[in-house]
């Protein structure tokens, strides 16, 4: 009895010692279109895992939120959207800033592929319906630090 008692204040201690699950922290990123400037919030995803998780099992994401995946150089990349329940628009952008294709409303739970169509140095996923609401569209630029300006 002492060892499982032992044992339930160590597991309790290791979970007060992690503390709480923090979201990414979230960084503004702006898209100059033809019908203005618009505002995101968004996570920055840097490595291979949390790339490969993205935005899967969410059950929503707000307007005005999204997910940057920096790829750190260009190149041609490939998205599906495997356990991801909510539609998304895919924005495939240039390190220059530029957008180069949008995937809109993209298929919950598909594993069809989804190309970036020429190499791109990051994705922009946010809530399906976004671009064609804010007249966003290919050759629109981004700004964020992860893009040179040119």
């Amino acid at each position: 009895m002492r060892a499982l008692r032992w044992t339930a204040l160590v597991l309790f201690g290791l979970v007060v010692a992690a503390g709480p699950v923090r979201p990414a922290a979230l960084q503004t990123l702006e898209i100059a279109s033809k019908t203005g400037v618009h505002a995101f919030s968004v996570e920055l995803v840097e490595n291979d895992a949390d790339r490969a998780k993205g935005l899967m099992f969410r059950k929503e994401l707000p307007e005005g939120r999204g997910m940057l995946f920096d790829f750190q150089r260009e190149q041609e990349v490939s998205f599906w959207m495997q356990n991801t329940y909510i539609p998304l628009d895919m924005l495939f952008i240039r390190a220059d800033g530029r957008i180069l294709r949008i995937a809109e409303n993209t298929e919950p739970l598909s594993t069809r592929m989804i190309p970036s169509g020429g190499p791109v140095r990051a994705v922009l996923e946010v809530i399906g319906g976004t671009a064609r609401k804010l007249g966003i569209a290919p050759g629109d630029r981004v700004g964020h630090p992860i893009f040179k300006v040119r």
